[in-house]
């Protein structure tokens, strides 16, 4: 913002006023103006005198060092959200978000992180600084928890692991690890994929190609494409991949098409590199929600795989999750974890400890470890529930004969629905129904008793807008 400091004076000494405002450029008074100067050398505001018949002014004008910073642009998700707070009409539904909703539409804390909480309190632990790699009872739990206590890559010692900043942070610190270490390797991201993947390896100057995943023809996955193009990728890439309910799609690769492109990615000689961020909150089941990973280091491949408790525990805010790299041996996952502490202490010095704690207890003690357990297999089956009903409705109403039955075969809290930008406008402008461009839709945020006005929107949107 420019300040000016204007005086005005008359021909008699008495009448004299000082005024501050902002402006650009010129400063405009009657038919006469005043021309401010900059200094850039030194920074400063030039003041310059002008008279005006028997009005003189003083100007002085200080110029934002900041004024080359344009506006960034709303975050294509939490902009959503944004959107939908403005939103009065009682009838709205905010779909963009991924965050779990009770069938009230409630945010939800767990039962079993309450506890957790309440034991924290009741030891009373510090708030002391941890070390730069995290909690160690938090990583031995995590680790564990991915891989199965008993694995090979466990018993080794062939795990660097080191809490981040949840999925986000732990993704970014393994972005910074690629391109100071393989410098030049490129990261192969499917289309479509969660919007702030590309942002990631953009900020960490991490080259990205894409590889197909999903077809619209068949609002499913796009296999044959998927294979291609990883076979046709360097040698050497990495290759991301959703460890379980991909993010937008819903749609994942079957147990046999894991196992192809677990043959792909060995004979090209890439890196798998798992993004997990629903363990537990897929299908219900914390086993066989990590089967992707565990078949990869069964194949005694090496393999990043970053962690996120956002979503299975609810943590969102704690921001908590981890990077673990699996290595061929344990000395090499020992210099692993050293490079991954000093690439995190500039960037944050240390995690926080609350978050870390809350999943250190819950895991770590066999009776709240079975609650949470059974509170996930609660959200995911109410998430199910949601999705049936929604298959449910638009099949009834719609009488097109469209096939709606991908809705099922998808999985997770989301659902892409094969909407364009257009019908996708049109769900929010008027139906407001708050949801992301690229047609997906959370359905963690959904009710049952929503679910027929969301199917009369995807039906209008989807055969009245082209």
């Amino acid at each position: 913002m420019a300040s000016t400091m204007i005086s005005l004076a008359s021909a008699t000494p008495s009448a004299s006023l000082s005024v501050q405002e902002t402006l650009k450029g010129k400063t405009r008074l009657g038919s006469g103006s005043v021309s401010t100067l900059f200094n850039k050398e030194k920074g400063n505001p030039s003041i310059k005198k002008k008279s005006f018949g028997r009005i003189s002014m003083t100007v002085a004008v200080n110029v934002s060092r900041f004024e080359g910073i344009t506006m960034a642009p709303p975050d294509p998700i939490l902009g959503v959200s944004e959107a939908f707070r403005a939103d009065i009409d009682v009838k709205k539904l905010n779909l963009g978000v991924g965050a779990y909703r009770t069938e009230e539409l409630q945010p939800y804390v767990l039962d079993v992180v309450k506890k957790a909480e309440n034991l924290m309190l009741e030891r009373g632990e510090n708030k002391e600084y941890l070390p730069i790699e995290g909690l160690a009872a938090f990583n031995k739990v995590t680790a564990e928890l991915l891989f199965g206590a008993d694995n090979q890559v466990i018993e080794q010692q062939r795990v660097a692991t080191v809490q981040g900043l949840s999925g986000t942070g732990s993704l970014r610190l393994a972005a910074a690890l690629i391109e100071r270490y393989f410098p030049g390797a490129q990261v192969l991201i499917s289309s479509p994929t969660w919007g702030n993947h590309k942002n990631i390896f953009n900020d960490a100057r991490v080259p990205w190609s894409e590889y197909r995943y999903y077809d619209p023809k068949t609002v499913g996955l796009d296999f044959e494409g998927m294979i291609s193009d990883i076979k046709a990728a360097p040698e050497g890439s990495f290759v991301l991949l959703h460890g379980c309910a991909h993010n937008p799609t819903g749609i994942d690769p079957t147990p046999e098409q894991w196992e192809k492109i677990a043959d792909v990615i060995q004979e090209k000689n890439h890196i798998p590199f798992f993004d997990v961020a629903y363990q537990g909150f897929a299908s219900g089941s914390l086993d066989a929600d990590a089967s992707s990973v565990r078949l990869f280091a069964a194949r005694g491949m090496e393999l990043l795989v970053a962690q996120s408790y956002s979503k299975n525990l609810g943590l969102y805010a704690e921001r908590i999750g981890a990077i673990n790299v699996v290595c061929s041996s344990a000395d090499a996952a020992a210099r692993v974890k050293s490079q991954l502490k000093r690439i995190a202490r500039p960037m944050y010095s240390n995690p926080p400890v609350h978050g870390a704690r809350i999943v250190a207890n819950v895991v770590g003690d066999p009776a709240l470890f079975n609650e949470w357990k059974a509170e996930m297999e609660m959200m995911a089956g109410r998430i199910k529930n949601v999705r049936q009903k929604l298959f449910d409705s638009l099949s009834a109403k719609d009488t097109s004969g469209k096939d709606w039955s991908f809705i099922l075969k998808q999985i997770g809290m989301f659902s892409f629905t094969g909407l364009n930008k257009a019908q996708s406008d049109n769900m929010t402008n008027k139906w407001h129904v708050y949801m992301t461009k690229d047609g997906r839709i959370s359905l963690a945020g959904l009710s049952l008793a929503k679910c027929e006005y969301l199917a009369d929107a995807i039906i209008d949107s989807y055969h009245n807008v082209s």
